[in-house]
């Protein structure tokens, strides 16, 4: 997804960008409602986060101006401004969801993406393809160049979620979570070893390289230099 984060305080806005990044997304950046309003409304994004408290413009009077001009991007209104009343008002201004500081990023990230997905394609993309690699998820069939490349059942699931993210750096915790369904390092080298064994599939017997190792960052998938 898209996301816009409209926040003045920078340290929390970069955390966020930098968190949302990790799990696969893409953040911009406003510090200001006026800046923020004029990015949410010249550019496509599936999800606006918005603090309440903003200066040149409050973040209310922002999404209000938004829904007026019928944009129906869904919003998520941070604020430490957590009554009753609070939360009536920023719904009623058109938000979408609203969540009281202090929070947990992982309750962020959910209500992120269930907002998220109100805005998604209702059909699954049902095949993905990096170059000359293909991957059908209703046949579960793989082929690199027309060749059937055989992967078990962990092998494919890796290899769907980084051509999922194609292009994009994916990190050990996004495939822990992910792909093992751990929510935590088991300082173990389970993913060097699928990644080593995937590479081996996909890339060992032809002319260029598609998986990638991210020193320090991560692994991605794409057809061409890192």
């Amino acid at each position: 997804m898209r996301v816009l984060v409209i926040e003045d305080d920078k340290e929390t806005a970069l955390f966020l960008q930098k968190s949302l990044k990790e799990n696969g997304h893409t953040a911009d950046l406003a510090h200001d409602g006026e800046a923020g309003l004029s990015m949410a409304t010249d550019g496509a994004y599936d999800v606006l986060i918005v603090d309440r408290m903003l200066p040149l413009l409050d973040g209310l009077s922002l999404i209000k101006s938004l829904r007026t001009d019928g944009n129906r991007t869904p919003v998520l209104i941070l604020s430490a401004l957590g009554e009753v009343d609070d939360r009536v008002k920023g719904l009623r201004a058109g938000g979408d969801d609203y969540l009281t500081k202090p929070y947990a990023y992982s309750e962020l990230l959910a209500r992120v993406e269930i907002l998220g997905r109100r805005t998604a394609p209702e059909e699954q993309q049902t095949r993905y393809s990096v170059g000359d690699l293909v991957l059908d998820r209703l046949s579960h069939r793989v082929t690199r160049g027309g060749e059937h490349i055989l992967l078990q059942p962990r092998e494919y699931r890796l290899l769907e979620y980084l051509m999922q993210h194609a292009g994009q750096v994916v990190t050990r915790t996004m495939l822990l979570e992910h792909v093992w369904d751990y929510h935590f390092d088991p300082q173990t080298n389970v993913i060097d070893v699928h990644v080593s064994r995937l590479r081996a599939k996909i890339d060992k017997n032809f002319d260029k390289p598609l998986l990638h190792t991210v020193r320090g960052a991560g692994y991605t998938i794409r057809d061409g230099p890192v």
